[in-house]
């Protein structure tokens, strides 16, 4: 027993003493990056790839590939379509040092699943979208910038709606809620959404 306990306390030292390194690589737009090694923060214990793709309508704009070290929560995949514009973004994580060599496989374009929600138009927002692949629930934003707030719906992964996180890219802060069931997002809604890193990759993409 007491060697039992002895082992475990040496192995948490070995832990502690030896954090987590993943490769990290990071585009400053859409162009590539280079890859550097990351010592991880206690709190990311995974390593992780993660793809972002860009479409405006059925053409897409770009495909950003990105490592880094990662929290579990963050090991998550979906999209965020409203329309005119849809974000997927595709990750991977692992176990390991430096585990994340290979970048995730983009997710597929999806085809319609039968679910539908109101989208927007300029400023007439009871138009309906066809949602794909795994875009289950319904999504309503407000986008506000320089003063002005823009409100966009359309639908979105689970995913992307199952918890919360806030992000804030310069000026930019965006504020949705997700809900179930055909066309609810008419409405104000409930629930917060946790993806939002969909839009402010999207952002940084299109825009930076």
């Amino acid at each position: 027993m007491e060697l039992l306990i002895s082992l475990l306390f040496v192995c948490a030292l070995i832990s502690k003493a030896y954090p987590l390194q993943c490769n990290q690589c990071i585009p400053t737009g859409v162009g590539s990056c280079t890859q550097t090694q990351e010592t991880c923060p206690a709190f990311q214990t995974r390593c992780g790839s993660v793809t972002v793709a860009s479409y405006m309508g059925s053409f897409k704009l770009a495909e950003v590939n990105m490592k880094s070290c990662a929290a579990p929560a963050e090991c998550v995949s979906g999209s965020v379509n409203f329309g005119v514009s849809r974000t997927t973004v595709s990750t991977r994580c692992c176990d390991g040092n430096l585990c994340n060599t290979q970048n995730a496989p983009a997710l597929p374009d999806g085809s319609p699943n039968g679910k539908q929600c109101f989208t927007c138009e300029g400023t007439d927002c009871t138009h309906t979208l066809k949602c794909l692949g795994s875009e289950d629930r319904c999504i309503k934003a407000s986008v506000k910038s320089d003063g002005q707030t823009v409100t966009v719906k359309g639908c979105v992964s689970q995913t992307a709606c199952a918890g919360t996180l806030n992000a804030q890219l310069g000026n930019t802060a965006v504020d949705m809620s997700c809900c179930e069931g055909d066309l609810c997002n008419n409405a104000r809604r409930i629930g917060q959404s946790v993806l939002l890193l969909l839009v402010s990759v999207a952002s940084i993409i299109l825009f930076h």
